[in-house]
């Protein structure tokens, strides 16, 4: 049998934490549903989230542009495209989707789920898009701009990096309390044009990967580099071992 429907008060928790409860529980339904779900069930009235997904990632650019041409009056193009791309960027929607505990309220079929499809990034951030789309149509554009800027608010504070979750502050701190070396932050690989470059950081320390980051500057590169370097070190029972 296919994983069973989550108890509705899960989804009903997340409702709560997204800030609007649907009036069609069943766009909620789909938008939570991966396609492993649907295929497995092969029920025409099970449809997967990828249509909602296409949605929600074309309402979420027009609403945080929006939001980024209101915040920076000064900003040209380049610099607002690259705001929005760190914005939306796959990283990003994983971060808000596993604080709204999304991955919980997935279905998924047996196969996905028994390889940690819950945890997966992809998964989480392309969920998070199809609610986003599911919202638009359940709603209407207002309430979609409401949630989502609620949800994006540290992060169009700070121009993407929320101050609770400075990653190499935290990382530098954990190292100086454990007399470890400074960590090496080293450019690994930069791709695209001029006005849109994207930058990788591989993050060594005593000459032991710890982290790999991506980004559209090399300081939000760093912060997700510090942040799977905070990971692994938890990982591992907090050593640094490889």
């Amino acid at each position: 049998m296919p994983e069973a429907n989550p108890p509705s008060p899960t989804w009903h928790a997340l409702q709560q934490r997204l800030g609007h409860h649907f009036s069609d529980p069943s766009l909620l339904a789909q938008a939570l549903t991966h396609r492993s779900f649907a295929n497995e069930n092969r029920d025409p009235s099970i449809v997967d989230n990828e249509r909602l997904e296409f949605l929600g990632d074309a309402v979420l650019d027009l609403i945080i542009g929006h939001q980024l041409f209101i915040d920076h009056p000064a900003a040209d193009e380049g610099e607002l495209s690259r705001l929005r791309a760190e914005l939306v960027s796959a990283p990003t929607l994983a971060r808000l989707a596993r604080e709204l505990a999304l991955g919980e309220c997935l279905l998924l079929g047996r196969g996905e789920a028994r390889s940690g499809g819950r945890a997966k990034e992809s998964l989480q951030a392309d969920a998070l898009e199809a609610v986003i789309g599911a919202i638009f149509l359940d709603a209407g554009f207002s309430v979609a701009a409401m949630v989502v800027c609620r949800l994006f608010a540290s992060y169009l504070q700070t121009d993407g990096v929320p101050i609770e979750q400075d990653y190499k502050t935290r990382l530098q701190e954990w190292l100086q309390a454990h007399q470890q070396p400074r960590p090496e932050y080293l450019l690994a690989d930069v791709r695209g044009p001029d006005h849109q470059r994207y930058y990788e950081i591989e993050l060594l320390v005593a000459g032991t990967l710890l982290g790999r980051g991506a980004g559209t500057t090399k300081k939000r590169a760093e912060q997700e580099a510090a942040r799977c370097a905070l990971e692994h070190i938890d990982r591992e029972g907090g050593t640094i071992d490889a």
